[in-house]
């Protein structure tokens, strides 16, 4: 790492799974590994945000939460990051932008749970994300339907590319998507917290 940025030399592609890790479990490690594996992907960069703009209440501090996470996750091909915080950014399509601006010749890919797929007409320039790079959309308990039949979904339908056809989806040209189901982890960071085990 140089300045709390990780390193992505020319032509790595690179998985960003953005998120509050508030906190990280092994759903998260779990939804990693597959994207890993299934979309040809030579890196992970975990973005531990410094805070949910959708979420009323404010997360554990930051870096508490980059250290459980670093913990959670131990293989080399993963980088937990607090990118956000050191860029100054606060919403995706703006975070994507200054990466792509750093990292002219990696190629991004950004990773998210299908529940985050169901909103994502909500975010910031939403448009904007999938213009830029690729999405993979991870399966995640209950969520598949509202997912895929979401208004992003409905809308960028023309752009979706079959889960068979996935692996190496960072060299496609954007806008493009693909949603993978897999064996679900019932992991949340929410049920988590609600039990006590995140104080």
């Amino acid at each position: 790492m140089r300045a709390g940025l990780p390193i992505a030399p020319a032509g790595m592609v690179v998985g960003l799974l953005g998120g509050s890790f508030d906190p990280a479990h092994a759903g998260h490690v779990h939804i990693t590994r597959e994207a890993l594996k299934r979309l040809g992907l030579d890196r992970v960069w975990w973005l531990v945000s410094p805070g949910n703009p959708l979420k009323a209440r404010g997360p554990a501090p930051l870096e508490r939460r980059i250290r459980h996470a670093r913990v959670m996750v131990r293989d080399p091909r993963v980088v937990v990051t607090g990118i956000e915080a050191v860029l100054g950014t606060r919403y995706t399509a703006r975070t994507i932008a200054a990466l792509q601006a750093r990292y002219p010749g990696a190629r991004f890919v950004w990773l998210m749970g299908a529940d985050n797929l169901a909103q994502f007409h909500r975010w910031e320039q939403w448009r904007d994300i999938l213009a830029r790079v690729p999405v993979a959309v991870l399966a995640r308990p209950g969520e598949g339907i509202a997912a895929r039949t979401s208004p992003a979904a409905t809308i960028y339908r023309h752009a979706f590319v079959p889960a068979s056809a996935a692996n190496g989806i960072g060299y496609r040209k954007p806008p493009t998507w693909t949603f993978l189901n897999m064996p679900m982890h019932a992991a949340s960071s929410t049920s988590i917290r609600a039990d006590g085990g995140w104080r």
